[in-house]
């Protein structure tokens, strides 16, 4: 399973981090990082941080493609 983030919608609300702390990682206030191969054990964790996140900025899929804006 891939994801992309897109930072240009990314708030910081960092739902994602305190859903998949495995997968997303805050660095600062706002710099999102996090690792765009997800493995299958994460990817549960990952769905739920995906509906989480309140503009919808995380897409997931195996054919995601690496830019999403």
């Amino acid at each position: 399973m891939r994801i992309v983030v897109d930072l240009t919608r990314c708030q910081g609300y960092a739902q994602c981090v305190f859903l998949a702390p495995e997968v997303f990682e805050l660095h600062g206030e706002e710099a999102l990082r996090y690792d765009p191969a997800v493995p299958d054990e994460q990817v549960k964790r990952v769905r739920r941080a995906a509906a989480a996140c309140p503009v919808q900025a995380i897409v997931m899929g195996e054919g995601v493609p690496v830019d999403v804006r």
